[in-house]
């Protein structure tokens, strides 16, 4: 079967009973996504012809308004016959190739319980460039593969860090956990991924960098990236989480204050207990920003998290004079393997 994609007009073969996206991106062709869950919606294209199915059931990111009106998710979309689609194929960023090569572990910190710092060696040989906020696929067997957000900035990519959190049910993350040791080999695909910094002109406009939880990893590589690139603006960093361990490095994290005079960094804590109360701040991430922020018209946004961490955003910042265009994100769907990113 073949995916032919409109108005570039590629045709690519699909992967059977794998979902279209899977295929799209096997072949180079960086089409727009984001969780890979179906829950962000970023990955809807319209139906020219041809049939599909959802094996796992029609998700949150496509209403039955656009079901009836033919759109689908290309994440979660399984083709049943040749399929066009008429979807934005994003240029800029595939200018970057694309490689499969093979990496060795070269380092892993355990962070927190159910967080693990891996470190990435790749051959020295080969030249792999990407862009700050994207990510790569670690390969599985049997054609599968698990997205990771890279946190090294592009200026310092002879580690590639990653931040994996171990997902219940997750073959590969329960094997980093388990039995993952230095020395190991593993295979990655990228860089993937349009969640990237865009350079503005206007060095007054606020920078606001938004994660939650392990979506601290793409924040961090677009943080190392402005602040060593000489880059001056206001920076504001908002990470949140549940308890305090989930903020794996705050230290880290608050180590860069005192160096970086446009810098400000807030951490926000939706279950915090005792003395944790008093460290940081209490309740939801877009309120904290709402509550600093009266008025976002001229910021650019830019998060990661959970859907409902980016979809809040999407509602409530909007109403405080934040443009949608401006507003930057990269939904982690956190799913047993090969879906999701973590």
């Amino acid at each position: 079967m073949q995916l032919t994609v409109r108005p570039q007009n590629r045709v690519i073969s699909l992967i059977p009973d794998r979902p279209i996206l899977e295929a799209a991106l096997a072949a180079h062709m960086n089409l727009p996504h984001s969780c890979k869950g179906g829950n962000c919606g970023s990955c809807r294209a319209h139906l020219v012809s041809g049939q599909v199915s959802y094996p796992r059931g029609r998700t949150l990111g496509l209403s039955e308004a656009e079901y009836r009106a033919g759109e689908v998710l290309l994440c979660q979309a399984v083709a049943l016959t040749d399929v066009v689609v008429e979807a934005r194929e994003i240029r800029r960023v595939s200018d970057v190739e694309i490689k499969a090569l093979p990496c060795r572990v070269e380092r892993l910190e355990r962070w927190a319980p159910d967080v693990m710092g891996v470190y990435l060696r790749l051959p020295a040989i080969e030249d792999f460039q990407f862009q700050a906020g994207q990510y790569l696929d670690v390969m599985l067997p049997g054609h599968r593969r698990r997205s990771f957000s890279i946190a090294s900035p592009p200026h310092d990519a002879g580690l590639i860090e990653l931040h994996i959190r171990q997902v219940a049910g997750g073959e590969f993350t329960s094997a980093v956990f388990d039995t993952l040791t230095v020395g190991d080999l593993l295979r990655i695909e990228g860089p993937l991924g349009h969640f990237v910094y865009q350079p503005v002109d206007e060095v007054t406009a606020p920078l606001v960098l938004v994660a939650g939880g392990t979506g601290f990893s793409p924040i961090k590589s677009i943080l190392r990236h402005v602040l060593e690139s000489g880059v001056r603006r206001p920076i504001h960093v908002y990470w949140g989480a549940k308890r305090e361990l989930d903020l794996y490095q705050s230290a880290w994290l608050m180590a860069r204050v005192p160096h970086f005079a446009d810098l400000r960094v807030v951490t926000v804590l939706s279950e915090g207990v005792g003395e944790e109360t008093q460290r940081h701040r209490a309740g939801w991430l877009h309120d904290a920003i709402l509550q600093d922020f009266p008025d976002l018209h001229d910021a650019h946004v830019y998060a990661a998290g959970p859907p409902q961490l980016i979809a809040a955003l999407k509602e409530h910042l909007p109403r405080q004079g934040l443009p949608l265009a401006q507003l930057y994100f990269d939904s982690f769907d956190y799913a047993p393997d090969e879906q999701s990113r973590t």
